[in-house]
């Protein structure tokens, strides 16, 4: 398991099935929201990819439209699994990012985003679990998953270790562009 700080050249944002009809069913959804957002925006500002999955979205909806605004050309990647590696199409997708670390964060944390996590391990990623931008319907399902994650080798850690982790620093504009994001949170 690495054990170096996030770059942000060699890291990758992966949003996992935020959508909107979900949105109701997840416990604190707001604060999860609000964690994947900041993500994604402080990802939009240092150029780190960003990608989204969308799960059966004729059924469950589409992305939170505000997540979608916020990387207007990330990809949306459609899928009937519940992890996103077992769709071929995506395989392919993700090997061009292979030598970088998926940071995972989405609902449901002990369904899709764990069955997506363990396909990024299988594939041969470092995966980082995003905990605090990860949300289910039920506490201890989260919770658990969580664990489970933790245990098979993935990283937990939050939206703001991420986000102060791809600055390094506090002495230039990236900081002064990202702080506003950080103090929304």
């Amino acid at each position: 398991m690495p054990t170096d700080l996030i770059n942000r050249d060699t890291s990758f944002l992966v949003v996992v099935d935020l959508q909107e009809r979900l949105a109701p069913a997840i416990a604190e959804f707001d604060r999860v929201l609000a964690s994947a957002m900041a993500l994604v925006q402080a990802a939009e500002v240092m150029g780190v990819p960003v990608i989204f999955t969308e799960h059966c979205a004729a059924k469950v909806g589409p992305t939170v439209p505000t997540l979608l605004e916020a990387a207007p050309s990330a990809p949306v990647l459609h899928k009937t699994h519940f992890g996103t590696l077992e769709e071929m199409e995506h395989q392919k997708t993700f090997a061009e990012f292979s030598g970088r670390r998926p940071i995972v964060c989405g609902t449901e944390t002990h369904v899709c985003v764990l069955q997506t996590l363990f396909g990024f391990l299988q594939h041969g990623f470092s995966p980082l679990l995003a905990t605090d931008a990860c949300g289910s319907r039920r506490e201890a399902d989260k919770a658990t998953g969580i664990a489970r994650m933790v245990n098979a080798g993935a990283e937990a850690v939050t939206t703001e270790m991420v986000i102060f982790e791809w600055l390094r620093r506090a002495d230039n504009d990236l900081f002064r562009k990202v702080h506003p994001i950080i103090k929304a949170l």
